[in-house]
C-alpha cells in the first residue's frame, strides 16, 4: 500500500509540473498572436501586395497566379482609388506648407505610366500582371495613345501648375518610338503646362530606371532647380540620387520596374 501511495503521489506531481509548464508557455505567447490559415488565398495575396508596396519583395516578374482576382478587385473595385485619393490629399497638405520664393526654380517631378496616365486596360488583358511583360505588345498599346488620365494625379498636376511649380515628366518610354504618341496622349488627357518631358534615348540604353532617372534629376539640380516633390508608381522612380525633398509612392501591384 505504501508503494502504491508513493507512485500515486509521483504521478500527481508530474501532472502538476506539466500543467505548470504548459501554463507558462501559453502565458508567454502574445495575446494578439493569431493562428494562420495557410489555405487562405485572399489573406496571402493581401500580404503579398503589402510586401510589394513596401518594397520588401523586389525584382518580381509576375503577379502570383492565385492573386490575379485579388489584384483585379484591388484595381477596379474602389480600394486603389481610395488609396490614391488619400495619398494625393496628403500631397496637397504638403504643398500648402511650402513657402515658394517664386524665382522660377521650384520643381516637381512625375513619372508618366501609371502615375499620370493609366495602363489598366492593357494589363486587364495580361491578367493584371500574371503574364510576363511583353515589350512589343506594350509598344503597340502605347502607340495608340489611349491611356486615360488618372484623375487624382491630374488634379494634383493642375494644383502644382497653378501654385507656381515647374513640373517635369520623366518616363522610361523610348524617345524615338513613343515620343510623339506620349506627347499627344498627355495632351489629349489634359496635362498642359509642364516644363519638360524627358524620355529615354539611346544614351541611356541598358541602364536601370534608377540610374536613368537619377541622371535626369542631377541635370535639373545642376540647372538650379529645387526638387520639392517626386511622384511615381515604382520604387525605381523614387530611389537613387537627387530624389527631392519628399517622395510619394503611388500603388501599383501589377508590375515591377528595376
Amino acid at each position: 500500500m505504501m508503494i502504491m501511495s508513493t507512485v500515486q503521489r509521483m504521478r500527481e506531481a508530474m501532472v502538476f509540473v506539466l500543467l505548470a509548464m504548459f501554463s507558462k508557455a501559453v502565458s508567454s505567447m502574445p495575446y494578439w498572436w493569431p493562428s494562420v490559415d495557410t489555405t487562405d488565398t485572399s489573406g496571402y495575396c493581401l500580404s503579398w501586395r503589402l510586401a510589394v508596396e513596401s518594397n520588401n519583395i523586389r525584382a518580381w516578374r509576375t503577379v502570383p497566379t492565385q492573386c490575379s482576382r485579388h489584384v483585379e478587385a484591388y484595381m477596379t473595385a474602389g480600394q486603389y482609388q481610395r488609396d490614391l485619393n488619400l495619398i494625393v490629399d496628403n500631397i496637397f497638405t504638403y504643398i500648402d506648407s511650402i513657402h515658394l520664393p517664386y524665382d522660377g526654380f521650384d520643381a516637381w517631378i512625375f513619372d508618366v505610366d501609371d502615375t499620370c496616365i493609366s495602363n489598366l486596360f492593357y494589363y486587364k488583358g495580361k491578367r493584371y500582371g500574371c503574364e510576363p511583360f511583353d515589350p512589343l505588345a506594350f509598344k503597340a498599346w502605347a502607340l495608340n495613345g489611349a491611356c486615360p488620365a488618372i484623375p487624382d494625379v491630374l488634379r494634383l498636376f493642375n494644383k502644382l501648375i497653378q501654385t507656381g511649380f515647374k513640373v517635369f515628366l520623366v518616363t522610361g518610354r523610348n524617345e524615338d518610338t513613343l515620343g510623339q504618341a506620349t506627347v499627344q496622349n498627355l495632351d489629349d488627357q489634359g496635362f498642359f503646362g509642364y516644363e519638360r518631358l524627358f524620355l529615354r534615348n539611346d544614351s541611356y540604353k541598358g541602364q536601370s530606371a534608377i540610374t536613368y532617372k537619377s541622371d535626369i534629376r542631377r541635370q535639373l539640380v545642376g540647372e538650379g532647380y529645387r526638387i520639392w516633390g517626386n511622384v511615381g508608381d515604382q520604387w525605381s522612380d523614387l530611389q537613387g540620387d537627387y530624389v527631392g525633398n519628399r517622395t510619394f509612392k503611388l500603388p501599383n501591384p501589377m508590375y515591377f520596374v528595376p
